[in-house]
């Protein structure tokens, strides 16, 4: 059976009346109508012994309606004290549930400017849900965010959706010791007394989900010698860096690699940070991925992950869903790209690799649908599978020429843009001389899985 999921903006009618259907049926609670974010700038003071937040939220977006209230997404975890619209005294707000409710002093008609100032203070910690706990952690010294797909609002109020894409300015003071880390480029550094403030300027459009908070006992390390024009940059407990050398030495080769095949990278610059605590398993964010210590075993034993994160700065972070079931864009290219990038570093081929996953899939239950896999298995290892096995399928289809080409279209064409299923397979439409539904049918929209095609003679990635 295939299902198929409401478009967002539909409506449906409930006890005779009709209500708004939410943005995102995986994540129903998160998001907000009403208005889009431009900007937001972040003044936030964090006391590492206690896990106390402190935070000033600026916030500038356009309406897209009338309406009396707007809403933002934001933790119990955090104490609003006090809220402002468009520069007025003090706006009436509530705060349950996750969502702080503002009622406007006065009526702001659509394509209007809002300017919202939230001053807000608390102990953050992750948000609960059916993926775990996500957002705002405590390390044994420092803390991070790992936000997928729902723990922005643990830091800070927000439009809580990947669709809500706008440009970042995040300030973070805390004890003069550590290192702190946001999105973006690092535009000023001040130190006064015991404390230290860090600026960081992301002005390309980011999802909430990717924003970032980083704090540890860390140095930074430039990647000196890389062979690569983007700067490469590690930040990480000085005893991990011979480790770190070597296990992650190979990304400026990975960056030529996937440059030359997904088209250019698209930030300015990417850092890799390494906790001091191990972790499960690595973190996205945009222009920065994060791993644990024990990601540093001194045998490049995560080399296909730290691939993984960084094919992840194309696909999730500058190309982004706008709905949550179509997450195979972000996990099958990634997934992809460490095919890609085992056979462009010396290992199995990308075909290889492909074959050797579809016999381990046939083995396990034929009851997911990649293209709507439904909020529970959105993140279930056969939706990154099958979604890499889609790919190579249409690889297989196109050849190893129209395949990169049409990559490095999708890529520039919505460079930094918000990205469905159906963009891809129409854009993908056009490299190919005879119909592709079949294929889609089969990979992303129906349950068995399908045989992949035999390989081309000559396939290579590079």
């Amino acid at each position: 059976m295939v299902r198929t999921a409401r478009r967002p903006g539909s409506r449906r009618l409930m006890g005779g009346k009709f209500h708004d259907a939410p943005i995102d049926e995986y994540l129903p609670q998160n998001g907000n109508r009403g208005y889009r974010v431009s900007r937001y700038e972040l003044e936030l003071g964090y006391r590492v012994s206690s896990n106390r937040l402190t935070g000033r939220a600026s916030i500038t977006a356009v309406t897209t309606a009338e309406q009396p209230r707007f809403a933002f997404d934001i933790a119990q975890s955090m104490s609003v004290s006090k809220v402002l619209v468009n520069g007025a005294k003090p706006a009436k707000y509530t705060h349950q549930h996750g969502k702080l409710v503002i009622t406007a002093r006065q009526r702001i008609p659509a394509g209007g400017a809002l300017a919202v100032v939230v001053q807000y203070a608390g102990r953050p910690e992750p948000v609960r849900g059916q993926w775990g706990e996500v957002g705002w952690e405590e390390l044994t010294e420092g803390s991070l965010v790992a936000g997928q797909p729902n723990g922005a609002a643990s830091w800070f109020p927000c439009d809580d959706h990947p669709s809500s894409k706008a440009s970042y300015r995040i300030a973070i003071t805390t004890d003069t010791p550590y290192y702190a880390l946001a999105n973006g480029t690092l535009v000023a550094k001040r130190t006064k007394a015991s404390q230290t403030t860090w600026v960081y300027e992301q002005p390309e459009p980011m999802a909430s989900y990717l924003a970032t908070i980083q704090i540890g006992p860390y140095r930074r390390y430039d990647l000196v010698g890389a062979d690569s024009s983007v700067p490469m940059r590690a930040v990480l407990p000085p005893r991990l860096r011979a480790a770190f050398d070597h296990d992650f030495g190979r990304q400026p080769q990975m960056m030529r690699v996937f440059s030359d095949l997904f088209g250019p990278y698209p930030f300015p610059s990417y850092t890799v940070v390494v906790t001091d605590d191990e972790l499960e398993i690595p973190i996205e964010a945009q222009g920065m991925s994060i791993f644990g210590a024990n990601h540093c075993d001194g045998r490049r034993g995560a080399e296909r992950l730290v691939a993984h994160e960084l094919a992840h700065q194309w696909f999730g972070n500058s190309l982004t869903i706008r709905q949550w079931r179509d997450i195979w864009l972000h996990e099958g290219f990634a997934c992809y790209a460490e095919w890609i990038w085992s056979e462009a570093g010396g290992g199995p081929t990308a075909d290889q690799l492909a074959r050797t996953a579809l016999q381990n899939l046939s083995r396990e239950p034929q009851d997911i649908i990649v293209g709507d896999p439904g909020p529970q298995r959105m993140f279930d290892d056969r939706v990154y599978k099958r979604g890499a096995l889609t790919l190579h399928a249409l690889r297989l289809e196109l050849g190893d020429t129209a395949f990169f080409e049409l990559l490095r279209e999708w890529t520039h064409r919505y460079r930094h843009a918000s990205v469905s299923t159906e963009e891809f397979t129409d854009l993908a439409g056009h490299y190919s001389s005879s119909p592709l539904r079949t294929l889609w049918d089969r990979w992303l929209l129906a349950e068995p899985l399908p045989p992949l095609p035999p390989a081309r003679a000559g396939q290579k990635t590079r």
